[in-house]
């Protein structure tokens, strides 16, 4: 059973790494795919965000001499890179995925419009929208809250590497705890970590609730998906 009947699902590049230290691992590709086809199989409409981290990030290209705006169209491209290997994963799986680009590059992926996205959803497509807003000193945590808005998600749920929100870094401090809920303003007050803070402030404002989970424990997306406890939720009062 689920509790949601759409959702806007935003994995980290870094994720897609693995073991490595560079690049995809087929390993973690292969088992979010799994997961996501689950969900999806059950009726979910899933809609899709990945970073670009794993293969080029637009702050670091900056540190090493490049334009801002050439660096995080560079990283733009690095997303939909993810997002093609993503959609070659779950077709593998026996799922229907599409991928939308923000920055127009047929015959890659069709250009990203609301409509399209909601079409394919209802029909029972996955759809995963590259290329970041298509905008440079954005990132693909503000264009997932943009997109998770836009296609009027109920939830946007943060896949990480780390199980939820905690009081500080529980790899630094050992005295951490998480927070099983809490709202966006005491996220501000506590000057936590979830987001960065164009997008986090798009979900306060649209009242659109953000579920962080660790995504690398299989299972754990349709344990999110049937309201189980797992992770943190950060929501309006």
């Amino acid at each position: 059973m689920s509790i949601y009947k759409r959702v806007l699902l935003k994995l980290s590049g870094e994720s897609l790494m693995g073991a490595q230290k560079y690049g995809l691992s087929t390993e973690v590709l292969n088992q979010y795919a799994e997961q996501i086809r689950t969900v999806a199989a059950t009726g979910v409409q899933v809609g899709i965000v990945i970073g670009g981290g794993n293969i080029f990030r637009g702050l670091s290209g900056v540190s090493r001499g490049f334009d801002r705006v050439k660096g995080d169209q560079m990283g733009m491209l690095a997303t939909v890179i993810n997002s093609l290997a993503l959609q070659g994963a779950l077709e593998s799986a026996g799922a229907r995925a599409r991928v939308l680009t923000s920055i127009r590059m047929e015959p890659v992926g069709e250009l990203y419009t609301k409509a399209k996205a909601l079409e394919l959803m209802e029909a029972g497509w996955i759809v995963i929208i590259a290329g970041g807003t298509g905008n440079p000193y954005f990132t693909t945590d503000t264009a997932s809250a943009l997109r998770g808005v836009e296609i009027e998600a109920e939830v946007l749920l943060k896949g990480t590497r780390v199980d939820g929100v905690y009081t500080a870094d529980p790899e630094k401090d050992p005295t951490a705890t998480k927070f099983a809920e809490i709202t966006f303003d005491e996220v501000y007050r506590r000057r936590l970590k979830v987001m960065d803070l164009t997008a986090f402030t798009m979900c306060k404002e649209n009242d659109l609730p953000i579920v962080v989970f660790d995504m690398d424990t299989p299972g754990n997306l349709q344990k999110v998906i049937a309201g189980e406890p797992i992770g943190t939720v950060v929501k309006n009062d």
